[in-house]
């Protein structure tokens, strides 16, 4: 969930630091800090936003060359100075940062207290610092001392560490937290994601679990536990810094909205050619001889991400025939679920880092199951871990709460059903031309819904007092409301719950007050008539019903005081379009109503930990 940057070189480290900083803030923003080699360690960190931490930097100016800063999410310990990274140790000549969570750090603080350590912070992070500090007492060697208390910390993590009597190096490593490496000109970067150190290199080295580099101005050595140097390949970054800015919009969540044409066109057209028969995915082993040795499916996912898992579940029986399981990792992971190798899995995260989801993959491989894996970062944990990758290219996502992360999953998932029932032989070659024509018209009607963005604005005006908000709808309209529901939630901070539409009579309908919104979503046509009946139900208790429909169901409008409609579209794709819209609300709703829509409060953008 924490931010880490890392800088060694010539110039001044603070401002690189605090830069990195601000561009990883979307990873936690309740503490911030840095450590800065100034003919000794100093240290300097604040509870609160970064400028916090800017603002004491002022009075303490620190001029070294080398240095290290971190921006908390907090998981042990409540947002305070003390609990602040980075940590020292008790004489201030080690310091360290850290992403993750140490599983075992209550064995080892009594162990440490035992010895006579004391421990100012409520952290797990401060044990590692510690640890890595006895350890240093016997070797005087910062990486011995670190590789040392690598084999007792036990859990997830990324570090980067700093040690007085040697300033000419800081020494990183990770496990199940990513951790990127920036190789510049006479200057070195570390960070927990690319973007914090584009404006300085486009050369990038991405390490695995458990390896250790040692980073200094001129070189970056990679090692393994047992000191044996590691060979690793330059990766060269293309995207550019400006996709990581605002580019005027007034948040990073409105302008990812308006970025999902250009996301959704970059998915799909580079595998879905017009003048061919078949789906490509960038070589991912799909064809029938495979798949015919499968006997189940998973999709497996967190959050938003789940969501799109679960409308591809539907797609791919709908089109494949073949039973699919959509589970939240967070619970699939501690079930005892059915794994073999004729299990074919799909992960689906947009950072690769999502800790439940690399659990359950984990799980899989361990079966001797098929993975695949749809993700947006290049480079990350299940990118790497996967036995196939589908990348969504939807660019650096960089507000918390996902859009055009999400719609680039769908589009994975209409990819990837049409490759299996095509491989099968299931689905007919005139389903798919017209299929694929609809795909490729889906960019420009996203546009159209774009375009209109000021009618959903104005409807969002009249519905601030809003008490609860319920989504309901049927079929996948059902898995589009609960993302609906999760952006109100997420960004708001109003009570908004997802009801299938023909359960409301079982519960959910006794909620239903005056003062209450309902959104109804009715794009499946075939069932516009059942969920309008389920509305009339609502209206008649009180509540303001909103909802949204296909271009020529004006039926709705009976019902409905706000009716939003999206362009007619083949059924299969009316939950990308139906979504657009539903994002809109929920950012015109939080902004009007003055939150921080960027990073709302309690949130991270990567769930790298349970």
């Amino acid at each position: 969930m924490c931010g880490i940057v890392g800088y060694i070189g010539n110039q001044e480290a603070s401002p690189i630091l605090i830069e990195g900083l601000r561009t990883l803030e979307y990873r936690g923003y309740d503490s911030s800090g840095v450590a800065i080699f100034d003919h000794k360690l100093n240290m300097v960190k604040s509870k609160g936003r970064l400028s916090n931490l800017e603002d004491k930097l002022k009075i303490k100016d620190l001029e070294g060359v080398v240095g290290i800063g971190h921006t908390r999410w907090a998981t042990h310990g409540e947002p305070s100075d003390h609990n602040a990274h980075p940590h020292m140790n008790e004489s201030g000549t080690i310091a360290l940062v850290h992403n993750g969570i140490i599983e075992n750090y209550i064995s080892l603080k009594e162990e440490l207290i035992e010895k006579g350590y004391r421990f100012i912070s409520e952290t797990d992070t401060e044990i590692a610092v510690q640890l890595i500090d006895s350890y240093y007492k016997k070797s005087d060697n910062i990486l011995e001392a670190v590789i040392a208390a690598l084999h007792r910390i036990e859990g997830s993590f990324a570090l980067a560490v700093v040690a007085e009597a040697e300033p000419d190096k800081i020494i990183a490593t990770r496990k199940d937290s990513p951790l990127v490496l920036g190789i510049g000109d006479g200057e070195n970067f570390i960070a927990s994601d690319v973007p914090a150190i584009l404006r300085h290199t486009r050369k990038v080295y991405f390490i695995e679990d458990y390896e250790i580099a040692v980073v200094t101005k001129e070189d970056i050595v990679i090692m393994d536990m047992d000191q044996k140097h590691i060979k690793r390949e330059i990766f060269n970054v293309t995207w550019d810094i400006e996709a990581a800015e605002k580019a005027g919009y007034e948040h990073f969540m409105l302008k990812e909205i308006f970025e999902q044409p250009k996301v959704i066109r970059d998915t799909l057209t580079p595998r879905l050619p017009m003048d061919q028969e078949d789906v490509y995915l960038d070589g991912i082993n799909l064809e029938k001889e495979v798949l015919e040795k499968v006997t189940r499916i998973y999709v497996i996912a967190c959050g938003t991400a789940y969501y799109s898992g679960l409308i591809g579940k539907e797609l791919i029986e709908k089109y494949a025939r073949i039973p699919v399981v959509a589970e939240v990792a967070s619970e699939f992971r501690y079930k005892d679920p059915i794994l073999d190798e004729n299990t074919l899995m799909i992960v689906v995260s947009q950072s690769g880092e999502t800790a439940d989801t690399l659990a359950a993959l984990r799980m899989a491989k361990k079966a001797g199951a098929h993975v695949l894996g749809i993700v947006n970062a290049v480079g990350s944990s299940i990118s790497r871990e996967a036995d196939d990758v589908l990348y969504t290219w939807a660019g650096p996502e960089i507000a918390v709460a996902s859009t055009k992360a999400y719609s680039a999953q769908l589009c994975a998932m209409y990819l990837i059903s049409m490759k299996i029932s095509l491989a099968l032989g299931k689905l007919k070659l005139e389903d798919f031309r017209e299929l694929r024509t609809a795909l490729y018209q889906l960019p420009s009607q996203v546009e159209h819904i774009l375009e209109n963005a000021v009618l959903i604005e104005d409807m969002a005006k009249k519905h601030l007092n809003m008490k609860n908000v319920f989504y309901i709808g049927r079929g996948l309209d059902y898995a589009v409301a609960m993302e609906g529901a999760l952006k109100i939630k997420e960004i708001a901070y109003l009570h908004a719950e997802p009801y299938p539409a023909g359960e409301l009579k079982h519960g959910p309908i006794a909620l239903i007050e005056k003062g209450s919104l309902l959104m109804g979503l009715v794009g499946q046509e075939s069932l516009f008539d059942k969920t309008v009946s389920n509305i009339k139900e609502v209206k008649a208790r009180g509540a303001s019903i909103m909802a949204i429909a296909m271009e020529g169901n004006l039926e709705i409008e009976q019902v409905a005081e706000d009716v939003i409609y999206i362009p007619r579209t083949h059924w299969s794709l009316v939950p990308l379009l139906e979504n657009i819209p539903q994002q809109l609300f929920a950012y015109y709703i939080a902004r009007d109503l003055g939150h921080d829509i960027d990073k709302p409060r309690n949130l991270a953008k990567s769930v790298t930990v349970e």
